[in-house]
């Protein structure tokens, strides 16, 4: 880039141009988190528990964090606070050719100060107290569930004007942000310097993803080429975990056991790997902070 100084003296005028080459460095001090469940908004679990550690010890490190998860019926308002964010709710997300009515709440984790964002529809997410949680009791709406989820995420940081360093995904709910970050969103401000990391859990569907979601994806306006591993067929986990590495930047292994294929095609990927390591939940935290610096 050429940049011409003037730099007046007494009498005289002196134009000096020089050529700056100026290196943009990515703000690994922004973390977005893309969450199936934290604790302890849900029953205790390895995801839920590590989520949370995760998300806390990161923003004690100093970086500015943004956590969302989706709003299940078992997550009740009143006893955890949750509260409307008027300014980044009443967009409408068109899924298959519908509009549905984007709603986002959020709580804060004390003592902490840990905000969730919680994201709502009662398309997808009933405003009812529950014992299970939708992806469980209704799995036949988990394709668009998915879509919505990922999307309404997407659009309120969007919404926020926010851009940040690492997103790190967890849970299958968030296994199709990589791919709408790299194929919709990779050119938005908010997202175009983004490294997306994947966690690795174990855990399991109740049941494939309708046929009906490549045809649901294709309307938003992505090729075949990147729908390739999802294809004429029922998705199952590992299809989505396939898809979700083809986008995503690295991954993190959160469990002692995880399906041994998908693993298998991590190796093959070549991606930036965090194996799991038996030890204490702290030290393994600050071993996923200290990834994030080495992507």
């Amino acid at each position: 880039m050429a940049i011409n100084f003037f730099i007046r003296r007494k009498n005289a005028t002196f134009a000096i141009k020089l050529k700056i080459t100026i290196h943009f460095t990515m703000d690994f001090n922004k973390v977005l988190f893309i969450l199936q469940e934290i604790s302890p908004y849900l029953p205790e679990s390895e995801m839920g528990n590590f989520s949370r550690q995760l998300a806390q010890r990161v923003q004690e490190k100093g970086a500015e964090v943004r956590t969302f998860m989706p709003k299940y019926g078992f997550v009740n308002d009143r006893r955890n606070q949750l509260h409307p964010v008027i300014r980044l709710s009443g967009m409408n997300l068109i899924i298959d050719d519908m509009d549905h009515p984007l709603i986002i709440k959020v709580a804060t984790l004390q003592p902490a100060r840990l905000q969730v964002y919680f994201i709502f529809s009662d398309d997808y997410f009933t405003p009812e107290i529950t014992k299970e949680l939708e992806i469980n009791s209704h799995p036949e709406d988990n394709d668009e569930r998915s879509i919505f989820y990922v999307r309404g995420v997407l659009e309120a940081v969007k919404k926020q004007r926010w851009a940040p360093g690492i997103i790190h995904c967890s849970g299958w709910i968030t296994a199709l942000a990589p791919l709408y970050i790299s194929k919709i969103y990779g050119d938005d401000p908010s997202f175009r310097d983004s490294k997306v990391v994947m966690s690795l859990f174990d855990e399991e569907m109740v049941s494939p993803l309708s046929e009906d979601l490549y045809k649901k994806l294709k309307f938003d306006g992505f090729s075949d080429e990147d729908l390739a591993p999802i294809m004429d067929r029922s998705a199952n986990y590992v299809d989505l975990m396939r898809l979700a590495l083809e986008h995503c930047q690295a991954v993190v292994q959160c469990s002692e056991n995880v399906n041994p294929e998908v693993l298998k095609m991590v190796e093959e990927s070549g991606l930036p790997f965090l194996p799991y390591q038996e030890s204490d939940d702290s030290t393994f935290v600050d071993r996923c902070i200290e990834f994030y610096h080495s992507l």
